[in-house]
């Protein structure tokens, strides 16, 4: 194997272990929920699911789940809206 691969192989490894450099700005991903799959994305540090729950309050378990994973990949302020004070303080 090319020793400059080989180097790469390894700066990546490093990177993996290192969630804390990489910011997400938009992404798009489908959730498996326990009663249907939905889209959950992310764009300009705002979370959206098509889920029904989410339509009304602007948080729901997919986007938290989400941003929990995420955490250390996201901005500061990319916390979920809504009830997210109410459901951090619990």
């Amino acid at each position: 194997m090319h020793s400059s691969l080989i180097g790469k192989i390894e700066k990546a490894k490093r990177y993996a272990e290192e969630p804390e450099r990489i910011r997400f700005s938009r992404f798009e991903a489908t959730f498996h929920g326990e009663h249907d799959e939905y889209v959950v994305s992310f764009a300009d540090n705002h979370w959206h699911c098509t889920c029904a729950f989410f339509a009304g309050w602007n948080v729901c378990s997919h986007t938290l789940a989400m941003h929990r994973l995420l955490t250390p990949m996201m901005a500061k302020d990319a916390t979920p809206s809504g009830a997210w004070t109410a459901v951090t303080s619990v």
